[in-house]
This record gives C-alpha cells, structure tokens and sequence, in this order.
C-alpha cells in the first residue's frame, strides 16, 4: 500500500500553475496634421437696434426705432412707416348693412371668422325667434303671476247670487243644487240622458273662480245612486265681464260624492251647464244633481 499524502503535499497538488504576465505594450498613435482654422461663418440675423446711418432719422411710429429718413418699413418691426390712418367715423347700422364688403381689410392674423349668405340668414333667424320669445314672455308675465297666486290662494265658498235651469221636476228647482246640502237636488223632469237640458248660475259682481265641485246623483249615499241617471259629460259655458264666452268640456266619474274640478277663470257673471251625456239611463229615470259648489280665493290672505 502507497503510504499516506501528507496536508503539504496534497496541498501543493491543487494547486494551478500561472504563467508569469505578459508585459504590457504602449499604445501607437498615428501622427496627425495640424488643424487649420475655420473661418467665422456670416450671421443672417441681426440684432435690433440702429441700423448705420440711422442717427437723426425717423423713429418708427409701433416700436419707436429710428430708421433712415429713405425707409418705408421699419428695420425692425416692419411695420410702414407711415403710421396707422385716421380711421373715418362709424356709419350709422343701416349703411353699414349695405356696405359691410367695402371696409378695410385686417391683418393677417386680426381676419375675422368668415360669413357666408346662409349664416346671416340664420344669424337674422335666431334674432327673430329671440325676440318673439321675449315678446310672448313679456306679454304672459301677469298671466303667470296670477296662476302662481291662484294655485296657492286658499279657498273659500261662492254663491251664485241667482240661479236659472231650462226645466226643473216638481219639488226640485234648480235652487236646490246650490243650497250646500247633498241629500236634495236638482232634475229637468226628462227621462233618459236628459241631453240638452242647462242649469245656470249668474253673479251679480264679476267673481274670480279656482275650483268647482259637482256631487252627482240625488244624494252621496252609494245605495241611492241607482234611483236617477247620474250626468256624465256636462258642457260649462262661461260668460265673463267684457261679455266674451268660453266653453269647458267636464266628465264626471260614475260614483257617489263629490267630484272636484279644476276650473280656474276670472272676471265671471255666469256658467251654464249643459248635459250632454249621462250613466244609467231608462225611460223610468231622469238626470239628477244634488249639489254644484263653487270655490275662488279667500279674501283673508292666507296661503
């Protein structure tokens, strides 16, 4: 058996052996020309300020350089040196609309937005549709004011001061549709619809109206209704203080109470109301109104 390495020589083994470097050599350089001098190239611009020969001339009207007295433009700003013309007072609005070609035309950059035949014509157009507006508002102002204070006035109870009806059934005069009580009414004494048969109420004074509340039947009791044909569309014809008429078509619901209305008109001294139509019809029944109740604006001022 080989005897055993001792640590030195194991060691001396691993090592790796490493040749000597190299010396290192000096870079060449090539031998190069001396460099010739470039000539300063021309400047293209100048810099502002006074051109030679210029001491005593005219200064520039925009910038205030003086220029030779033989210059047009400025050397600087190249603005003429004639200065900006007297500028001619403004024709009044209507030449100006027959010579709007024949101004002054602006500096490049200063040019306005150009306008063709059709955009004056919708130009004139809008003006038009503008100023219509503003006359209907200002024309429907106290129109608008007075419909704000009515839909927010409180109500109070009017009374017709006289009342009229083209027929009326024994025992029920038209009288009764106005007394503010629900158990009597008011009938033609005309079987079926009862079309064409009118109760009126007239006002002594011209009265300003908001609400109408009509109770249809001979009571508000929903087991009375059948006892009498219940109106159903009614025509009110209102007659106001300047002696003008208007109509207001009225459709009644087919059931038991009163039924309120919107019926905002001023100025009034009578409504007719006409039947035109009516529910449950026969030849056994006629048309029945127990109660018309009118409404206008309290006069305490409350709201």
């Amino acid at each position: 058996a080989a005897p055993p390495e001792s640590e030195a020589e194991r060691a001396r083994r691993l090592l790796v052996p490493v040749d000597d470097p190299e010396p290192r050599q000096a870079p060449s350089v090539a031998p190069v020309l001396p460099g010739r001098p470039v000539a300063a190239r021309p400047q293209s611009v100048r810099a502002p300020g006074v051109e030679p020969g210029a001491v005593g001339g005219v200064p520039c009207p925009w910038c205030a350089t003086v220029n030779r007295p033989d210059r047009h433009y400025c050397a600087r700003c190249a603005m003429p040196m004639a200065g900006e013309e007297q500028v001619a007072g403004r024709l009044p609005w209507w030449r100006r609309l027959l010579t709007f070609r024949s101004g002054e035309i602006p500096w490049a950059g200063d040019r306005p937005r150009l306008r063709r035949t059709f955009d004056r014509v919708l130009t004139w157009i809008g003006a038009a549709i503008v100023l219509t507006l503003l006359i209907v508002l200002a024309v429907n102002i106290p129109r608008g004011v007075q419909a704000a204070k009515d839909h927010f006035a409180k109500r109070a109870p009017v009374s017709p001061d006289r009342v009229t009806a083209s027929r009326s059934f024994p025992g029920h005069k038209p009288e009764l549709a106005f007394d503010k009580l629900n158990n009597t009414w008011w009938g033609p004494g005309v079987s079926q619809s009862g079309e064409g048969q009118w109760l009126e109420a007239k006002f002594d004074e011209p009265t300003r109206l908001l609400d109408l509340l009509i109770t249809p039947g001979v009571s508000t009791r929903a087991d009375q209704l059948s006892q009498s044909a219940l109106p159903h569309r009614i025509e009110a014809r209102i007659t106001t203080a300047d002696g003008k008429t208007t109509t207001r078509e009225l459709s009644l619901d087919q059931g038991a109470g009163a039924q309120r209305r919107a019926f905002r008109v001023g100025e009034v001294t009578s409504v007719r109301f006409t039947i035109e139509s009516a529910y449950g019809t026969s030849g056994k029944k006629q048309v029945a109104i127990a109660e018309i109740e009118f409404f206008g604006p309290s006069n305490s001022g409350g709201s």
